[in-house]
């Protein structure tokens, strides 16, 4: 897969599933028919969401298809230029089957939910893609911060394991260990690391973003 940029060429992976034709159901392949119908819905082409991003066209046409898994990293910023956000995205990209149980409950089992690598570690959404809020795992050993994440909606973060630094932009730096627990507005720019290099895993819920189609 040709580079698409310096800071996410190493996450983003190819799909475990090289046909997206005989694999519809996919997440890669569900992730990727979700983006595009959002790049659509802007009226953007691929070249044109391609620089928005700063990644490779050959990358995102890719990724539409269902031959590439991006980054959390790449996610956001693809989310950005789509007026949406990561874990909107793979809200949508959920399998099907999470929401048939439909009101009052849905159920996502331990090797369910969508899965995409984050800096270090992996991220999992813990949610159908009808639910108003969406919980995520995360699971990181960075010791490096990454590319700052930004979305309009509220987020709370919980720490279970290990210890971190956060760094909220202008606004403040903190360290949180296991039982801290973390709340910020929407817009706030936020990003995270291990402080002692040992890994850390974390709960971030944000709220779900209003449907746009």
């Amino acid at each position: 897969m040709p580079e698409h940029s310096a800071a996410t060429r190493q996450t983003d992976l190819p799909a475990a599933v090289p046909d997206p034709d005989h694999h519809t159901g996919s997440q890669e392949a569900r992730l990727g028919r979700q983006i595009r119908h959002l790049r659509h819905q802007h009226g953007l082409t691929l070249v044109a969401l391609a620089r928005m991003t700063s990644l490779s066209h050959p990358f995102l046409s890719q990724l539409e298809r269902g031959l590439a898994r991006p980054s959390m990293t790449s996610l956001g910023r693809i989310a950005q230029a789509l007026h949406s956000s990561q874990s909107e995205l793979m809200a949508r990209a959920t399998d099907e089957a999470l929401d048939r149980i439909g009101p009052p409950f849905t159920v996502v089992r331990a090797d369910e939910g969508t899965v995409l690598p984050a800096p270090g570690g992996s991220a999992r959404l813990l949610v159908g893609s009808a639910a108003r809020f969406h919980p995520m795992v995360y699971l990181g050993s960075n010791t490096e911060f990454e590319e700052y994440y930004q979305h309009p909606e509220d987020e709370f973060v919980h720490i279970i394991e290990g210890s971190i630094e956060v760094d909220l932009g202008e606004r403040e730096h903190l360290e949180l260990t296991v039982g801290d627990s973390l709340y910020y507005g929407g817009g706030t720019p936020h990003r995270w690391r291990t402080i002692d290099g040992a890994g850390y895993r974390l709960l971030a819920v944000k709220e779900a973003s209003s449907p746009t189609g």
